[in-house]
């Protein structure tokens, strides 16, 4: 059956569409109210020659389809088989930031609370998203203080013979050692932080005065005073989301600007009234089938003006993109401002409502706003010169300064505060022989070559870059405890995970936990994140972050080569001398150290070898190399 036989096969159904080209690849992912007449639609005549269809027609041999019960699912299942499926004619979200939950591992049997940006199916309570990003970690920072429930990679499966250091400072209950706290009471200390991240202060601050009151009449006095406090906290806390509360609406409101056939929208992201945070978005290369826009929406003030606009239709481009932000995602802020309208807002409105109260969500409707006039089109005015100047910065390939630099890696790593010093580790060798590592330093914007270090590995035979790698980080890290000097902001790695776990059981032997640690794989140039190893970072290749990233790394890499080569040269060097009668190690490098090269040795006289040695042994010297056919200065 050809394609235009099974086109007029399809069901008038509501459901989702799926293009195929002779590869079998899915090229295209779109939804319908009615099947039959969306796809025949295609084919058309006339609409061969238009740009939104004609490529694409072109390639398509196949189509499947999935019917669902309503547009609204269609909406939903749309956005799972994009995601899914990556077709290149579907407009894809891409953007190097992603914003950060707070983890709560219920399913294990000590739960911890962690920061990440990957949401899983893993058991585990997901809180946020958070704005700005320093805001997780400082709610974890205050969960570690207050309710002593820490962030660790410890095993937690078994117990262990001491703690570390988080308990000596009371910043953990310490469940990794037998004796030190009771199930009860860590899981009361979960509870409260459960009900803390949940926003359920008032019941949180109830169950507080209870224990408080019990503790006191048991005269535990000192376990009442910790309840007081913490209720303290709550409450200070309590006071300043109240506040914020009555400032304002929660909101996102986006811009955008089109120029030269490549986009950048900007999204704010208000929360109380007040922008907390910005987020960016480029597309380099728009699907073909792009549409003619209206006038309108060409000479809009948000952008799209150039002289490519007429081919570029934004209406189109926010649909794909408000879908795949916010749709499946366990928070959608109440109003959302966009410059332009398009076919399936109010469907859109509809299922983002719907899944805020699916999900227990307040029972308010998510609205979807094109602003006219007003302050609200002032914002979206406002997100629209920042496009432009994103647009400006990422495609005019103006430099970003160093803060803006810090913050992207701070975003793109999950780093806990901003990257201030990094230490980046690579082995050199040539089948196992002379192995060598380099340790090079990026502080503060620059590399900082006085601090940069060479290791000579001891205590391994062949090739082994695994055991290379846990030498040199303990040696190193080892060395800073001794010294008493603090660790980097981040640890990073040149290599894949089998090099970034050795770096890590490193660390583990010498008790460093929580210490930012990720390695960049040489080919594929991704990013992997210790605890995070299923979800690497993959970054766009013009991310200064990358950049940054690739940078040090080379430098590393170049580092350790320099070095390797010298051993290499200094060990030829010495085998050659070293075979000559009477020559030994020490008479090696004193010639070596003192004529700089075995050249300039073999082209010295004997007046000149017996600065360094003996007579007999400078005449022994001269004669070696005149049997090998080497000139002299005699």
């Amino acid at each position: 059956m050809d394609l235009a036989q099974k086109i007029r096969t399809l069901p008038v159904s509501p459901g989702v569409y799926l293009y195929k080209n002779a590869e079998g690849e899915v090229i295209y992912v779109g939804k319908a109210k009615n099947l039959r007449s969306r796809v025949a639609s295609y084919f058309h005549e006339g609409r061969w020659e238009d740009a939104k269809t004609g490529t694409l027609v072109r390639e398509a041999v196949d189509v499947d389809y999935l019917v669902v019960a309503n547009n609204k699912e269609a909406l939903a299942l749309e956005n799972h088989l994009i995601k899914q499926k990556k077709p290149r004619f579907n407009i894809l979200l891409r953007d190097d930031k992603t914003y950060p939950y707070i983890k709560l591992t219920l399913g294990e049997r000590s739960p911890r609370v962690y920061v990440t940006r990957r949401l899983r199916k893993d058991g585990s309570v997901y809180y946020g998203p958070y704005f700005p990003a320093n805001l997780a970690y400082r709610i974890v920072d205050l969960i570690h203080r207050h309710f002593l429930v820490p962030s660790c990679k410890v095993d937690l499966t078994r117990f262990h013979p001491r703690p570390c250091l988080q308990f000596y400072i009371k910043r953990c209950l310490g469940p990794c050692v037998q004796g030190l706290t009771t199930p009860e009471t860590y899981q009361e200390a979960v509870r409260d932080v459960k009900l803390f991240l949940e926003g359920r202060q008032t019941d949180l601050v109830k169950s507080l005065r209870a224990r408080m009151a019990q503790a006191a009449n048991a005269q535990e006095f000192e376990r009442a005073a910790k309840c007081r406090d913490l209720i303290s906290t709550v409450e200070q806390l309590q006071e300043k989301q109240r506040i914020a509360a009555v400032e304002g609406d929660d909101a996102d409101v986006f811009g955008y600007h089109y120029e030269n056939e490549m986009v950048a929208v900007n999204l704010f992201h208000m929360r109380g009234g007040k922008v907390l945070d910005r987020r960016e978005f480029f597309w380099e290369e728009l699907p073909e089938f792009s549409e003619p826009v209206q006038d309108s929406l060409a000479d809009s003030p948000a952008g799209g003006r150039g002289p490519a606009a007429t081919q570029f239709n934004p209406g189109e481009l926010f649909s794909a993109l408000l879908k795949q932000l916010y749709l499946g995602q366990p928070y959608v802020p109440r109003n959302i401002y966009v410059p332009v309208g398009f076919e399936d807002r109010e469907e859109l409105e509809d299922a983002l409502s719907e899944q805020l109260a699916g999900e227990g969500g307040r029972a308010t409707r998510v609205h979807i706003t094109v602003p006219q006039r007003g302050d609200k089109r002032e914002l979206i005015d406002l997100a629209g010169n920042n496009a432009k100047q994103s647009y400006d910065q990422r495609f005019r390939v103006m430099k970003p300064n160093t803060r803006a630099i810090q913050e992207g890696f701070q975003d793109a790593l999950a780093l806990p505060e901003l990257p201030k010093r990094i230490e980046c580790f690579d082995i050199s060798h040539i089948q196992g022989a002379e192995t060598v590592a380099s340790m090079v330093v990026w502080e503060d914007g620059k590399m900082k070559k006085s601090d940069y270090r060479k290791f000579i590995i001891k205590t391994v035979t062949g090739v082994d870059d695994f055991a290379s790698m846990r030498e040199v980080v303990t040696r190193r890290y080892k060395r800073l405890q001794e010294e008493k000097k603090p660790m980097p902001s981040l640890v990073l790695i040149d290599g894949g995970i089998g090099q970034l776990h050795a770096a890590a059981q490193a660390l583990e032997c010498i008790e460093i936990i929580n210490q930012p640690l990720a390695s960049i794989a040489k080919r594929e140039e991704i990013i992997y994140i210790y605890g995070q190893e299923d979800d690497p970072v993959v970054l766009d290749h013009h991310s200064p972050v990358l950049h940054l990233v690739q940078m040090i790394r080379d430098e590393a890499h170049r580092f350790a080569v320099t070095f390797h080569r010298k051993r290499r040269q200094i060990r030829d060097r010495a085998t050659e001398l070293r075979e000559i009668p009477g020559v030994g190690e020490s008479t090696t490098r004193r010639l070596l150290e003192h004529f700089g090269s075995l050249q300039a040795v073999k082209q010295a006289d004997v007046a000149a070898l017996s600065a360094v040695v003996t007579k007999s042994q400078a005449e022994t010297i001269l004669e070696h190399f005149r049997k090998a056919g080497v000139g002299t200065g005699l």
